[in-house]
């Protein structure tokens, strides 16, 4: 095709049909090309072909996934070997530009680019993991160092991968859907409140499953010290489909969540709830705690403000880049004592209503439409000019 037409045909690759971040921006993303008048169409290896966890405006597509085993680096490399198969047919390349959302989808389009299936693609780093298999880090360099234009949502991000790759990356961000995520009260607030055996609280909510990167050990322990200043305190741990291996850390958890004696029903795991119950999931809790110790930038928190639910996080890059003083409950991640303190005092007034004004204000700043404009400049110059 040639590159003369306004609409562009785009291709975003994600790494799952679940609910992790990079899989939420990927479908938002493409909603917003789709307003602008493009042809977005996300695809993700789908072993049920059940689809994506939520329905999209845009077009999505199921790519074939073989059978898998538990071992991660090769379930890595089978996925990639899906994506290459998938796309070695011509008629699933009639696209202007290859967008990655992840390693996986990147190393198979670098794979498809040095076969000269396509002449280029793009790759967003959310974030770059610190692998236990070097395998695994070698696979997202790869995908990264061949891709033809970078993508960052975070300047933390930026500034990283210039300083330990070389790499320029445009800064894109990411937004929250005002309309879907607010505070006003639903039906399904209380059907999932009885659903999830949740009492008159306050509701402490953790988004991201038990998973060390989300801290949930330190969030265990903060819990553990406001439980004992709010004797009905629930703590609710939303969410956990991943494709890494988080199962000693889980059973780390599982031992300090017997050694912390906390009455029965008192630590909630949901697992990964359907896309439909999360703005209620939000407007149930009290204070969503997100001391993460590492983000690509955290669009959990923007979903809770939105939600008039104010937060606790990590004093830390990328949060500090578009969170102010008096925006949310800063904590130090690596004390528990200072998560308990931030959620205490995230709890209490007067605080507490300058963190959800301040919230919603930052929440009506991030609107995805300003993410999709950020991409069009590298859309435009990397589109290709004719398919293989």
């Amino acid at each position: 095709m040639s590159g003369g037409s306004s609409q562009l045909r785009i291709a975003i690759l994600t790494h799952s049909i679940n609910p992790r971040g990079g899989v939420v921006h990927a479908l938002a993303l493409a909603d917003a090309l789709a307003h602008l008048g493009h042809r977005p169409v996300v695809h993700a290896p789908d072993p049920a072909g059940k689809g994506f966890f939520r329905r999209s405006v845009a077009a999505t597509r199921s790519v074939p996934a073989s059978p898998v085993t538990d071992n991660i680096v090769a379930m890595v490399e089978t996925r990639i070997a899906d994506y290459v198969r998938y796309f070695d047919d011509p008629a699933h390349r009639q696209f202007d530009v290859f967008h990655a959302q992840d390693g996986i989808s990147g190393n198979a389009l670098a794979t498809l680019k040095q076969r000269g299936l396509i002449q280029r693609y793009l790759r967003t780093v959310h974030h770059i993991d610190a692998f236990a298999d070097e395998r695994l880090g070698e696979f997202d360099r790869r995908s990264i160092v061949h891709a033809d234009g970078l993508f960052v949502v975070s300047r933390f991000w930026q500034d990283q991968l210039k300083t330990e790759l070389s790499r320029s990356a445009v800064l894109v961000g990411n937004g929250v859907d005002t309309a879907r995520y607010s505070a006003a009260p639903a039906s399904a607030d209380r059907v999932l409140t009885a659903r999830l055996g949740l009492r008159e609280g306050p509701i402490l909510l953790s988004i991201g499953g038990v998973e060390q990167r989300k801290n949930t050990l330190g969030i265990l322990e903060a819990f553990r010290q406001v439980h004992a200043v709010h004797r009905s305190a629930q703590l609710v741990i939303a969410g956990g489909a991943s494709l890494l291996d988080h199962g000693l850390y889980r059973q780390q958890f599982n031992s300090r969540l017997r050694e912390a004696g906390l009455p029965v029903d008192t630590v909630i795991e949901t697992g990964p709830l359907p896309d439909a119950d999360m703005p209620s999931l939000f407007r149930l809790a009290d204070v969503l705690l997100f001391p993460s110790l590492r983000e690509g930038f955290g669009l959990t928190v923007l979903e809770a403000m939105a939600s008039g639910v104010p937060a606790v996080v990590s004093h830390i890059a990328p949060f500090t880049e578009y969170l102010g003083s008096d925006d949310v409950a800063w904590c130090d991640p690596h004390h528990a004592g200072s998560i308990a303190d931030a959620t205490l005092s995230a709890l209490a007034e007067p605080l507490r209503s300058r963190l959800i004004a301040n919230g919603a204000r930052v929440a009506r700043h991030h609107d995805w439409s300003r993410t999709a404009m950020a991409h069009m400049a590298t859309y435009l110059e990397m589109r290709e000019v004719h398919y293989a």
